[in-house]
């Protein structure tokens, strides 16, 4: 029932559907091939349910990445929508930001929609009354435009929503609110489609890799994710909102792949199973997995855990097992040679019908993937204990966020953590067949806190490796060299 109502108002024009990534996908980690692939299931499943087309795009973590453009508009995308900030890190003005603008990759021309930040953030969580002074403004200052674009879980998903946009009638506050703006004339809902046609172009824009805020610094390495925080405290709420903060930013998105080797491993199996499809005619079983299996949440870490939430890996790898099985139908024991993780170091990858392994000789030996199709797991999906920039999280930081009335958001629920014990961290990034000698004394509790010291260990040591087949069977030969791997003569791995 609910969506029919759905249909009912896109039939009507109430509303606009967006598309995206049908698995909600990044899109900017996949190839040209997938980004257009996973747009277009969405723009199917809308037109069979709804029988509308959609032409705007919602962009999963508001991601950017300059060629994409190109991407979307061969995927049949009009427009897209991204943070008002992407706009502000490249130079604009935000009294620039109250109209569509456009951009092009390859020639191929795309519109760009700028969604407030201050919008954002005052939908739902201040009164209303806030938001209808923050639109006068704007009106008295000539804006032609204000987009708001946000997650629906902020109308009671999130901590502490459900109380304040339901319970304490914020929503049928707001919905009176606007409705008195739109009868005083002083303001008209309208959808982008729409306002795409009818509002003046705000010119050409190139835009820089971005994303929000919040995930740029998520994205950066613990010290300097600390250290970026220290430099905002430093400057204050009050400079950091004047156009001169957006140039205080922190990484790029895809530098989770370099923090999390984690992340990196199950993008980059991801990607190579991505290829193997294409070139083995794109079976539609083992196509749908690899989509699922490009799904964002568990490839990056922020406020709600993703990374480190196991049963987001677990989906990740049963859904790559599930696509390699059926890639792998009948083959034999073999195995490959190459950089499969792309950190200028050869793995040995060996895979049959039945299972899928990754040998790491640039990393003592160690297996850092050994997935059984017929379970779906791999067994070598453990998480590494790492130092975070939240674990150091001071008093200074949990100022009240929702001071002068509402709720506070997720962001400002965050800031407000404080870790008073720090968690153990691992001396070494973990996997299967970690080479160490323990000293004797080594208490178990003492060995589950990292709080040790190891007598030898190989786990950072280069091993020169051979690989032999033989009737049913494939066995790589490590050879520690000397200095580093002395005290250990050989290493043997049979599948």
């Amino acid at each position: 029932a609910y969506l029919d109502l759905i249909g009912r108002l896109a039939a009507d024009r109430q509303i606009e559907l967006l598309l995206a990534g049908y698995y909600e996908p990044v899109l900017v980690a996949l190839s040209h091939a997938d980004r257009i692939e996973q747009v277009a299931w969405m723009k199917d499943a809308l037109h069979r349910r709804f029988g509308v087309e959609a032409t705007g795009l919602w962009l999963t973590e508001r991601v950017w990445e300059p060629d994409l453009a190109a991407d979307l508009v061969d995927a049949g995308v009009r427009y897209v929508l991204v943070d008002d900030r992407h706009f502000l890190v490249s130079g604009f003005e935000r009294r620039q930001l109250d109209a569509p603008f456009w951009t092009e990759h390859d020639g191929k021309r795309l519109a760009v929609f700028p969604i407030d930040e201050r919008l954002r953030y005052l939908v739902p969580f201040r009164p209303p009354q806030d938001t209808v002074a923050y639109l006068r403004e704007l009106r008295a200052a000539g804006h032609q435009l204000a987009v708001l674009a946000d997650d629906g879980e902020k109308f009671g998903g999130w901590p502490g929503t459900r109380e304040w946009v339901f319970e304490r009638r914020w929503l049928h506050d707001f919905f009176v609110a606007m409705r008195e703006l739109v009868d005083h004339g002083e303001l008209r809902l309208t959808t982008p489609a729409a306002a795409l046609d009818e509002v003046a172009s705000g010119g050409l824009a190139y835009l820089p890799t971005a994303s929000y805020r919040e995930m740029e610094g998520w994205a950066l390495p613990a010290d300097a994710a600390g250290r970026l925080t220290h430099l905002e405290r430093e400057l204050g709420t009050e400079r950091l909102a004047v156009p001169d903060g957006a140039l205080v930013r922190g990484g790029h998105w895809r530098h989770f792949f370099v923090k999390y080797p984690e992340a990196n491993r199950m993008h980059k199996k991801m990607q190579a199973l991505s290829a193997l499809c294409r070139r083995r005619g794109d079976p539609g079983t083992a196509r749908r997995a690899i989509g699922r299996a490009q799904c964002n949440d568990a490839y990056w870490h922020g406020v709600f855990g993703g990374l480190y939430l196991k049963h987001l890996r677990e989906a990740v790898w049963r859904n790559l097992a599930l696509a390699e099985e059926e890639l792998r139908r009948h083959e034999g024991l073999v195995y490959e040679r190459l950089d499969l993780d792309g950190d200028g170091h050869d793995e040995i990858w060996v895979h049959s019908a039945a299972f899928s392994a990754v040998v790491s000789p640039a990393r003592g030996g160690v297996i850092e993937e050994y997935t059984v199709f017929a379970t779906g797991r791999n067994y070598a999906d453990v998480l590494t204990r790492r130092w975070e920039a939240y674990h150091a999280a001071d008093a200074a930081s949990l100022e009240s966020a929702a001071a002068g009335g509402g709720a506070p958001s997720i962001h400002e629920l965050e800031r407000r953590i404080q870790v008073t014990q720090p968690p153990a961290t691992d001396r070494d990034n973990r996997a299967l067949f970690v080479d160490r000698v323990l000293a004797g004394d080594l208490s178990f509790d003492a060995y589950l806190r990292g709080e040790y010291h190891p007598v030898r260990s190989w786990a950072r040591v280069r091993f020169p490796a051979e690989a032999s087949v033989s009737p049913g069977a494939i066995e790589i030969t490590l050879h520690p060299r000397s200095g580093g791997g002395a005290g250990l003569t050989e290493k043997r791995i049979t599948f």
